[in-house]
């Protein structure tokens, strides 16, 4: 039996910063993961996916390169077993250089293996007892899979396994219609293979702006992908060596593979949470408070995907950042201080930050807006990849930004510049006012925001 002052479970994007700060503090750490160091990010998130997204692109620039007078003789082929291992490669040096930033930290402790809590202040590991006064719940999320007939008898692919292909499938379904899905159809399309996407709602990626939606969906199918909207899955099947998918309505969709992509829920429900007084909503998520303090049990927090309050890699370092300064820093911050901004590394990207437009005409109050298509955009002409726009939105009164939708060349970069004038709370007129380096997205920000309407 281990006395600690704390208990860190799970190795994701909050836990190892938490584990570490700390220790460093002077207190008794232990941090359990149970499977790879980095969690989702790390493994089968951000870094491989952006990493296999590279590889894409370029195959595509290569087949595309006579629109920018490059002749390259003879096909371009896609090797995915170098591709992949390009991408482990990667992925590995992210877990050795964590591994040693963790293994030395005087004072803390890794423990490899499932936690599960025997009491409010113990947790057992592969038959080892911990205690400790707090703990910190970072253990992330996991693919939903959903309950579809014939689904036991087929294989299928999620954002994890998918990281294991070692072939461009010839025709890959993607039941799935939203940010991650998105990405690997058009990353996989770019590798050669054939793609359909099936989406049961009426559009792509539908919490955003219509013009979003839409643009998005031209995007990809300009791409050459399949993309059905309104299309409800009611069973999948073995067929031969392939899969079908048979949609309401009669129609069915063939394919080589099936990667399911329709959501994530809580790694929280093998914890015994019950044994620790935590208590977890009907999905699984444990409710917090502002400094994310598990609202049921005030020994302990909830980081990451498991809290409900943010399901990216930046907010969920940013929760590590909220709970060290409340305990560690004497600097009281909390979670609705967070301005919402998150990108989807389609080509081009889409960053947004703060509300989107259809949020502001919910609300039923006047905003500002100010649209530049990136067709006026130099540095897209130049690129020679002109889709999307900028959108700007204010408020009328006190004249502060209230969101920013960048879909096009640089989009994921250029929106910090609306974001950093949010946190500051500066007026539009800041930025109308400033000057920025020609050519570039960033340059346009201030035109863009010397054009603000107002939209009643």
């Amino acid at each position: 039996m281990s006395d600690l002052d704390a208990i860190v479970i799970g190795a994701g994007q909050s836990g190892p910063p938490l584990a570490v700060r700390l220790a460093q503090a002077g207190q008794r750490v232990a941090l359990i993961e149970k499977s790879q160091l980095g969690g989702t990010c790390v493994n089968n998130g951000c870094i491989p996916t952006k990493t296999l997204v590279a590889s894409a692109r370029a195959a595509w620039v290569a087949r595309n390169a006579s629109q920018w007078g490059v002749r390259i003789e003879g096909a371009v082929s896609v090797d995915m077993r170098a591709v992949k291992a390009r991408k482990d490669a990667i992925v590995a040096e992210s877990r050795s250089s964590l591994q040693d930033w963790l293994g030395g930290t005087p004072g803390l402790q890794l423990v490899r293996g499932e936690a599960r809590f025997t009491s409010p202040h113990s947790v057992q590991v592969d038959g080892r007892e911990l205690r400790a006064a707090r703990f910190f719940i970072d253990c992330g999320g996991r693919p939903v899979v959903p309950q579809l007939p014939g689904l036991s008898e087929v294989p299928y692919l999620t954002n994890v396994t998918m990281m294991d292909l070692e072939v461009v499938p010839e025709h890959l379904i993607i039941v799935g219609g939203s940010y991650v899905g998105l990405e690997f159809a058009q990353m996989y399309r770019r590798f050669g293979s054939q793609v359909t996407v099936l989406e049961r709602s009426t559009r792509l990626v539908s919490r955003e702006d219509d013009e979003v939606c839409e643009g998005i969906t031209e995007l990809l199918r300009a791409d050459g992908i399949d993309v059905r909207l309104s299309a409800q899955v009611e069973s999948v099947h073995k067929d031969g060596a392939n899969v079908s998918v048979q949609l309401a309505g009669g129609a069915a969709i063939r394919g080589t593979h099936l990667l399911l992509a329709i959501g994530r829920v809580p790694n929280t429900d093998n914890l015994n949470l019950e044994a620790a007084g935590v208590k977890v909503d009907e999905q699984g998520y444990i409710p917090v408070d502002s400094q994310l303090r598990s609202s049921s049990a005030p020994h302990v927090w909830a980081l990451g995907d498991v809290n409900r309050r943010g399901a990216f890699t930046h907010t969920s370092y940013n929760d590590f950042e909220i709970v060290a300064a409340n305990l560690l820093d004497g600097e009281p911050r909390k979670v609705e201080d967070r301005i919402p901004i998150y990108a989807v590394f389609i080509d081009p990207p889409l960053g947004r930050v703060g509300a989107s437009e259809r949020e502001l005409r919910t609300r039923g109050r006047p905003y500002l807006r100010g649209v530049r298509p990136m067709t006026r955009v130099g540095r897209a002409r130049e690129r020679g990849e002109t889709r999307g726009f900028i959108k700007l939105l204010a408020d009328p009164e006190s004249k502060l930004f209230l969101g920013a939708t960048i879909f096009g060349v640089e989009g994921d970069e250029a929106i910090h510049c609306i974001a950093d004038l949010m946190y500051a709370r500066a007026p539009y007129t800041v930025l109308s006012h400033a000057v920025h380096t020609h050519p570039t997205v960033s340059e346009l920000l201030p035109t863009v925001a010397g054009s603000l309407e107002l939209v009643r």
